[in-house]
């Protein structure tokens, strides 16, 4: 069955993969899907050594890059990590010391990570070269509006840029700079979010492009965790969609046991936008951690400092709570979208893609009976 979105970046299946984890993109696209590798943790090196790692895995199937570059690189203007921890407030540092403590875990473990040096501004430009050395088929550019860095270069490789938005405001910004396809993620979705409920953002998105004359594909994003979802976001008029959360229950995820377990046994309410993690509103599952903080009463520090104080607890929490710390259990967190009461089980990424494969056709035969 031909799909634009097929034909337009070389796939089988529109079921576009978000993943931190070389592994998941690497089965999504052998599936027939499209996975895409986020990139913005990465330094060009680290970049280098995983999308060769994907050539190498992907049995030339096609796959994608999301990257971030300069435009939102300079929000923090040059300030140093030195900087940041100098401006987080004290009883700050004691609150997560003591959070720490309550685990049995040590302090000097999970103390905010320094360094003098000022942020490099033309690292999102290096992963991009980075990127284009390779095969990708897309980039997609992690947030904010595509600069014309990134624009100019999709267009010299013939690669096509794609942007996400989380709300019809945005995706005319978008528009305006170029961008060849936009992925509405409504506020279901894991990670910074908007709060317009994607059933609702996606005709908003669509109309708002008729409206302007425009002729780009919308890939619906934001709790959607399975093939008959997909049929219904692809009913209203989106090419496609794409998804991050349902991957982080595969046992090819980045993510740990623990957390695995915990998204098996959560149900749709289990989930909080917070900004106890990075100082924005992102969806992550609710634990001990968002209950502490709303306990404390201390309100979420802007971003970066947020960020800055809280990843590396946290990451200390995920270490203890793999080696069987069950308070550090009950603890640790990660983005996961409202979608997270649909998964039943932990299973491989490409068995993912094939229920996702089934799931769309009974949707699709679902729909064209209803009009027999």
């Amino acid at each position: 069955m031909p799909f634009r979105m097929t034909e337009m970046v070389g796939c089988d299946f529109p079921l576009f993969a978000f993943s931190h984890c070389r592994d998941v993109v690497a089965a999504v696209s052998r599936a027939g899907g499209f996975g895409v590798i986020g990139a913005v943790s990465y330094t060009p090196e680290q970049l280098e050594h995983e999308l060769a790692w994907i050539d190498d895995h992907v049995d030339g199937k096609p796959y994608g890059v999301d990257v971030l570059i300069p435009e939102v690189q300079a929000v923090d203007k040059g300030v140093t990590a030195d900087e940041i921890i100098a401006n987080i407030p004290a009883k700050y540092r004691d609150f997560t010391r003591s959070i720490l403590r309550e685990a049995g875990i040590g302090e000097d473990t999970a103390e905010p990570q320094g360094g003098s040096q000022r942020p490099n501004t033309s690292l999102g430009q290096e992963l991009l070269e980075v990127s284009f050395n390779h095969p990708v088929r897309l980039i997609a550019n992690a947030l904010g509006t595509a600069p014309p860095e990134m624009i100019a270069a999709g267009k010299k490789h013939g690669i096509p840029v794609a942007a996400l938005v989380g709300a019809k405001e945005h995706a005319m910004k978008q528009i305006d700079a170029g961008v060849d396809i936009i992925v509405a993620q409504g506020g279901e979705g894991g990670g910074h979010c908007g709060d317009v409920a994607t059933v609702v953002l996606i005709p908003e998105v669509l109309q708002a492009i008729e409206d302007a004359g425009a002729d780009i594909p919308v890939l619906a994003a934001g709790g959607i965790m399975n093939g008959r979802q997909m049929a219904g976001m692809m009913a209203m008029g989106a090419a496609g969609v794409w998804c991050g959360s349902v991957w982080l229950a595969t046992t090819e995820a980045e993510t740990h046991e623990v957390f695995r377990e915990k998204m098996v046994a959560a149900t749709s309410r289990d989930t909080v936008r917070s900004k106890y993690r990075t100082g924005k509103y992102s969806r992550q599952l609710r634990s001990g951690w968002h209950a502490r903080w709303e306990e404390a009463g201390l309100p979420a520090l802007p971003m970066p400092l947020m960020s800055v104080l809280s990843e590396p607890v946290l990451r200390a929490l995920d270490k203890a709570a793999v080696n069987g710390n069950r308070q550090a259990q009950e603890l640790c967190s990660y983005w996961v979208g409202q979608g997270v009461g649909l998964v039943r089980e932990v299973t491989s990424s490409g068995q993912v893609v094939q229920q996702f494969k089934e799931d769309f056709l009974a949707g699709y035969e679902n729909l064209s009976q209803a009009f027999e």
